[in-house]
């Protein structure tokens, strides 16, 4: 049960692929292995991968910058183009039951032919009434699921789970947080291309949602107005200095750019208060490249009303002393997905 079982969670993102290793110990998990590697931004695009041999060659040197050893990855596919998320009510039946009948059951939710698509469910537990019962119904194509699954395979690895990055992020949640029963706590992901929302009562998903927007809104304005790189760019979103561009132009083309952001947080949230009762989110926890650019937090917090924190998904891990601490908790809130993965079995739920 304890040691190294040697599996990497692979976080295939549109600007950074990032991988981490986690051992599981008595008092919990250490961190063997954490490292992120930029990509360029055409690579992958809304969730699809287009170009999948410099994709392959960049997760090669993902695998040699971090001396993987291990051959067995976790993945995650996000995108609401690709991945349905659904909460449904059934009437109570045994899993065994519900995989049988899990097709019948999908066709009146997913938009997609039944047949291209991956299906797999969690049963929640019971409704209030009685003889029904709440499932987390998954649907996800398989030509997307192919794609991921056999870039990892050229690069060398041997995908054991693929996984959907709303849950991973709840999985990060679970290790790092104390969950209070009752309390709503929205958990958000904003990288470069995708955004994931799954909102969490008690520590269990009550609500999810996939839009394709992120920090590429900021990437793209910079190098518009400042005719500049790509590269560039990134670097003034994290605050550093260009000599061609004013700090404060920079800062202020981003915080407009990030209103369009805010306002698909705000819309996604409305949408959740429509949807459920007792529907106040308390908190919001930040992950993803959009939760490192300066002062992003802080706003959307004044946008949205609602206290924003940065992600921690490393806060209840051992971090042993070969690790320089502070890079690792400077870029935590982009390593979420991917500790959330992390944590993940073969034959788990």
């Amino acid at each position: 049960m304890f040691g190294s079982k040697g599996i990497i969670g692979l976080d295939v993102g549109s600007s950074y692929l990032k991988a981490v290793q986690l051992s599981e110990t008595r008092s919990g998990y250490e961190l063997e292995l954490f490292e992120m590697l930029p990509i360029s931004p055409e690579l992958i695009v809304e969730g699809s991968i287009i170009d999948a041999i410099r994709l392959t060659e960049s997760l090669r040197e993902l695998i040699r910058k971090a001396k993987i050893k291990a051959k067995d990855a976790v993945i995650a596919i996000s995108g609401h183009s690709s991945v349905i998320i659904k909460r449904i009510s059934l009437p109570e039946m045994s899993e065994e039951e519900l995989s049988e009948s899990i097709k019948f059951e999908a066709e009146q939710y997913v938009p997609f032919d039944i047949e291209d698509v991956n299906l797999d469910f969690q049963i929640l537990g019971p409704k209030e009434e009685p003889g029904q019962m709440d499932v987390i119904l998954v649907a996800v194509k398989k030509d997307v699921i192919n794609d991921y699954v056999s870039v990892v395979k050229e690069a060398g690895l041997n995908t054991v789970i693929v996984d959907v990055d709303a849950f991973a992020l709840e999985n990060m949640y679970g290790i790092n947080y104390e969950v209070e029963a009752g309390r709503n706590v929205a958990l958000v992901n904003i990288g470069a291309s995708t955004m994931n929302m799954n909102i969490v009562r008690g520590g269990i998903s009550v609500f999810t949602r996939d839009s394709s927007i992120g920090s590429n809104f900021h990437s793209d304005a910079l190098q518009k107005e400042f005719n500049i790189t790509y590269e560039e760019a990134e670097r003034l979103k994290r605050g550093e200095p260009l000599e061609k561009v004013k700090p404060e132009d920079a800062a202020m083309l981003i915080t407009s750019t990030s209103n369009e952001i805010f306002s698909e947080v705000s819309r996604s949230l409305d949408y959740f208060r429509s949807a459920a009762t007792h529907a106040e989110v308390q908190e919001l926890i930040l992950s993803g490249g959009c939760a490192l650019i300066r002062d992003f937090g802080r706003l959307l917090s004044e946008k949205i009303g609602i206290e924003v924190r940065q992600a921690e998904p490393f806060k209840n891990i051992l971090i042993p002393k070969k690790f320089e601490t502070s890079n690792i908790e400077e870029v935590a809130p982009i390593a979420a997905v991917a500790v959330g993965l992390a944590i993940r079995r073969p034959g788990d739920r």
